[in-house]
């Protein structure tokens, strides 16, 4: 009887607020909430969705008192082909309920605290609908049964950060700031699905009860790779070094966002993946090394930077990062239940202080700490706290602007190679001057393609010259010139290093 009331109702511990999301959307759609009349009903929707998920938690903390915790839930089959099977579980054990419980309780505060925050503000309902898609995303994640629910959760939230970054979208700057950051999380989400595929590949599942039950004598290269996927995953969204450059930027959204965002719950989501991961972890020592090694390193840098920092938010967020890097000290040291223990306080200490930084300048009297004496005697470590490390920089020189190279190159690609051959217009402009302009600029070509390149065109140039012209076969002449054109826009576009980097991709792939 009890069992059955438990899979009756734990599904809805992370769907709830999708229907919150549900509610507001289509009544801001339909007209029904909108505006400052419709904020009361916004609110109520939001902090409702939440309450049911934490009263929920709360009644399952105190059943498991007495009836022991329920342990993975089996709740619905969402996808079966041939051997693979996606489920949806819940996995509702000491961890699971705890760390749940404690993100259901601070959701429920910073959406309260939120209601009087952002009275009037022209999104207020956009505000709302996004917050309660992040408490959906953060209760798949600390609730799923097996990784793959994990992740949809890990990319709710972060598609709710980038929203929330940008909330201000008239200010040029916080747009900015939510692309820097959906971009250097992409490799983080990049490496979790490459721990997904080696998962499938080794167990054949990608429940946390499968991996716990995994056998030392297995190989340890493949449980290697699968760690080390989850590992750059938690350090991705977690702003570790390297990549820590992110999560600075992300204060542009509201305060009450960068409080249960990078304060207290979506920063430890990482914390939390290694905590889950503790007994196939501890059959890989040399990983464990690298949690002391990368945690130590941006506790250094988050410290260092704090010192330096002249508004409270930044300050705030620099300390965050630095007690981030030593919980992975913590697990990479063995010490799993200090770490939960430190995520936990942490957590909750953060968010009050974010909540509470709008009035701290009025308590504290004074604007910023004084900078510690180890800074102050060292102008080169005080440069390099202040310009944090230039992580930002880098970070926008082998990143940022290669993506957006590489996007724009896949774009002329596409406008100059294969609308063409297709027979559609290009949006390039359809002058002939223009266009013979632009093969002008082509130049010599580079490398060995450029160069294999050029000894085509002149083959071309030698059977033009002494076969096509001498035998006035002007069809075909202009045939082997529309090819020429075509294969020096390709060779223009290949020739760039990136395409080299796509190219050994697709090799791999075709290999594998």
């Amino acid at each position: 009887m009890m069992s059955a009331l438990i899979h009756s109702l734990a599904w809805l511990l992370p769907v709830a607020p999708l229907f919150a999301v549900a509610w507001i959307g289509i009544g801001t759609l339909s007209g029904l909430n909108r505006g400052e009349s419709g904020e009361k009903q916004t609110a109520n929707v939001a902090q409702m969705a939440i309450a049911f998920s934490l009263g929920l938690l709360l009644f399952f903390d105190v059943l498991s008192v007495f009836a022991g915790v329920p342990g993975k839930l089996f709740i619905a089959e969402w996808f079966h082909s041939g051997t693979t099977r996606v489920e949806y579980t819940l996995q509702l054990d000491r961890l699971g309920l705890a760390i749940g419980t404690l993100v259901s309780f601070l959701l429920l505060l910073t959406i309260r605290f939120s209601v009087n925050y952002l009275h009037r503000e022209a999104g207020f309902q956009r505000f709302f609908m996004v917050l309660s898609l992040f408490a959906s995303g953060m209760l798949f994640i600390v609730l799923s049964g097996n990784a793959l629910m994990a992740f949809v959760g890990w990319e709710l939230a972060g598609l709710s950060s980038f929203l929330l970054i940008a909330f201000n979208t008239q200010r040029k700057v916080a747009t900015e700031n939510a692309n820097y950051a959906f971009i250097s999380n992409r490799i983080g989400d990049a490496a979790f699905i490459f721990a997904l595929f080696m998962s499938y590949h080794t167990l054949g599942s990608t429940g946390w009860v499968e991996m716990m039950q995994l056998s030392p004598t297995q190989s340890t290269l493949y449980t290697g790779l699968m760690l080390a996927g989850f590992m750059l995953a938690a350090f991705a969204k977690s702003g570790m070094l390297p990549f820590s450059g992110w999560i600075s930027r992300a204060l542009e959204g509201p305060t009450p966002s960068s409080a249960i965002f990078y304060g207290s719950l979506m920063v430890h989501a990482g914390v939390y993946l290694v905590i889950r991961l503790q007994f196939v972890f501890e059959q890989v020592p040399e990983l464990m090394w690298v949690l002391v090694l990368v945690g130590a390193l941006t506790a250094i840098y988050g410290w260092l930077s704090a010192q330096v920092q002249t508004d409270v938010k930044s300050s705030l967020m620099f300390s965050t990062t630095a007690q981030v890097g030593l919980m992975f000290v913590e697990c990479g040291l063995g010490w799993f239940e200090l770490a939960a223990w430190h995520l936990a306080l942490h957590a909750i200490w953060r968010a009050w202080q974010f909540l509470s930084s709008p009035d701290l300048m009025y308590l504290v009297h004074r604007p910023a700490h004084e900078v510690t004496p180890l800074l102050k005697n060292n102008s080169f470590l005080f440069t390099t706290a202040l310009q944090r490390f230039w992580l930002e920089h880098l970070a926008d020189w082998f990143l940022l602007r290669p993506t957006e190279s590489l996007a724009k190159e896949v774009q002329d690609f596409d406008e100059k190679v294969v609308n063409r051959l297709i027979g559609l217009p290009s949006d390039s402009g359809g002058v002939q001057g223009q266009e013979q302009g632009w093969i002008d600029s082509i130049g010599k070509g580079r490398g060995l393609s450029g160069r294999l390149m050029e000894m085509v065109a002149a083959a071309f140039e030698w059977f033009e010259e002494h076969l096509i012209l001498q035998g006035g076969g002007e069809g075909l002449l202009k045939l082997i010139n529309r090819l020429g054109r075509y294969m020096l826009t390709v060779e223009q576009l290949l020739s760039q290093p990136r395409y080299l980097i796509v190219l050994i991709v697709i090799t791999f792939v075709v290999i594998i």
